[in-house]
C-alpha cells in the first residue's frame, strides 16, 4: 500500500456505508475489521479483539499497512507478506473481493493460522467508501 492521507484527528464524517458496516460488524460473533476510503484502519469489533489480543480501544486510526505490519503477516510457509498481497490490500487496490490462508503474530507474541476474507464497500459502483474483512482462526 503507498501513499496515505496525513494523520488526522478522526473528527470527519464517516460515509453512511461505513457507519452501516461498522453496526453490522459489531453484532457479529465473527472477527471483522473496516477500512475506510483511505485505506485506514477505522473499526474492529470484539471478536477480533480475540484474535489479536488488542481491545480497539487501544487502537487509533491510522494506515491498514502500518497497522497489519504489527502483526508480521507471512504464508503458512513462513515468506513475509506484503500488505498488496493480503486480502486487505487487494479489496483496497483491486476492488474485488479475496480469500486467503496466513500466519500473524498477535501482540501477545502467538502465532496464528488465520484464514480473511476482505471485500471492497461501494455507495455505487464506482464510489469505493472502504473495505471489509472477516476473520477466521484456523
Amino acid at each position: 500500500m503507498t501513499a496515505y492521507a496525513p494523520r488526522v484527528a478522526s473528527s470527519r464524517q464517516k460515509h453512511l456505508v461505513l457507519i452501516l458496516a461498522r453496526e453490522f460488524a459489531s453484532n457479529l460473533a465473527t472477527p471483522t475489521l473496516i477500512a475506510d476510503e483511505r485505506g485506514w484502519l477505522v473499526y474492529y469489533n470484539e471478536a477480533a479483539e480475540e484474535i489479536l489480543e488488542r481491545p480497539f480501544s487501544a487502537a487509533e486510526e491510522m494506515p491498514l499497512e502500518e497497522w497489519v505490519g504489527q502483526f508480521s503477516p507471512r504464508t503458512l510457509d513462513s515468506e513475509p507478506l506484503p500488505p498488496e498481497r493480503l486480502p486487505a490490500g487487494i479489496a483496497f487496490y483491486e476492488r474485488r473481493a479475496t480469500h486467503e490462508r496466513f500466519t500473524i503474530t498477535s501482540v501477545d507474541g502467538v502465532e496464528r493460522n488465520v484464514a480473511v476474507t476482505a471485500f471492497p464497500l461501494f455507495a455505487h459502483t464506482d464510489e469505493l467508501v472502504g473495505i471489509m474483512t472477516i476473520w477466521w482462526r484456523e
